[in-house]
């Protein structure tokens, strides 16, 4: 069965975990230490890889599969629902407008642009609502307790987060389907690659797994205050930084809303949360189960 796990996650260009993407994040790491060589004793050792948190994000990592097929996916709408409940409801509220002045090919562009800009901006709205909502809060620090960073650090996500972000999904996704059902037909299509749309790809491609890892990519300053930098997400992660880089893709949103930090400002990063809190996130039941329990306490 693990088996199965792994290789689907291997091969379907959908998942972070990819192989593509795995491959392509290696050998940009590979030439980040080759001119990094101080890094590279930390990136290659068995401290860290091995490390208690490292593993706990493997075991969970296999758990958070079998939660997320038995409890989570048969409780979010699909967002085909939702498309076609937006489309309907703007045929009987305003008849049939279809546009049929633009191309198939111009309607397919915008389309996937479309859908990637709206699934970034409320991407970095929910992840933003996850801290700063305290009951949320006791959800997303299991995401933010991991001391060493992985990539299958990336899936240290409590339940209740996985369902937030699937219903976030199904309500962006379908929202934008319906209004260009609606205004373009049969005429909508996304650009992708290998069956993911091609921004996701590209980002993916260009080393998406070094965001949770201890490789500091930077890019230039003018570069990150429009996209998120590997180097970014981890001053994310660091306990002084937790209210900074919420974005997902894009760094326009925490540039315009006022969380953005670039990385020639940050020096030290240190990951995990305050060091009274890390005891109660060493284990998978309480991964799960403390958030609920913390919750509980705090209202009695």
């Amino acid at each position: 069965m693990d088996d199965l796990l792994i290789f689907e996650y291997l091969i379907n260009p959908s998942k972070r975990t990819y192989w593509v993407y795995i491959f392509s994040s290696i050998a940009i790491a590979m030439i980040y230490l080759y001119f990094n060589r101080k890094q590279m004793k930390i990136n290659l050792s068995s401290k860290l890889w091995l490390h208690p948190s490292a593993k706990l994000d493997y075991y969970y990592f296999v758990l958070s599969y079998f939660i997320k097929i038995v409890m989570i996916i048969p409780i979010i709408i699909s967002a085909k629902t939702v498309a076609f409940s937006i489309n309907k409801f703007l045929y009987l509220e305003y008849g049939f407008n279809q546009i049929q002045t633009i191309s198939y090919e111009i309607t397919v562009i915008l389309y996937t642009l479309t859908l990637f800009i709206v699934s970034d901006f409320t991407r970095y709205w929910l992840h933003r609502f996850l801290h700063t909502i305290p009951f949320l809060w006791e959800f997303h620090k299991v995401h933010h307790s991991a001391k060493v960073l992985n990539p299958l650090t990336f899936y240290r996500v409590h339940p209740i987060e996985n369902i937030l972000f699937g219903f976030r999904y199904s309500l962006s996704v379908g929202f934008v389907t319906g209004l260009f059902i609606y205004f373009f037909g049969s005429k909508i299509g996304l650009y992708e690659v290998l069956g993911a749309n091609i921004f996701i790809f590209i980002f993916s491609l260009l080393g998406s797994n070094l965001r949770h890892s201890h490789i500091p990519l930077e890019y230039f300053e003018s570069i990150e205050r429009w996209i998120i930098s590997p180097k970014q997400h981890q001053i994310h992660h660091s306990k002084k930084h937790f209210d900074k880089n919420f974005g997902g893709y894009l760094a326009i949103w925490d540039r315009v809303f006022g969380t953005l930090k670039v990385s020639n400002e940050v020096k030290v990063l240190k990951f995990g949360l305050k060091r009274n809190q890390m005891n109660n996130y060493k284990s998978i039941k309480n991964l799960i189960v403390y958030p609920f329990t913390n919750i509980l306490r705090r209202r009695n």
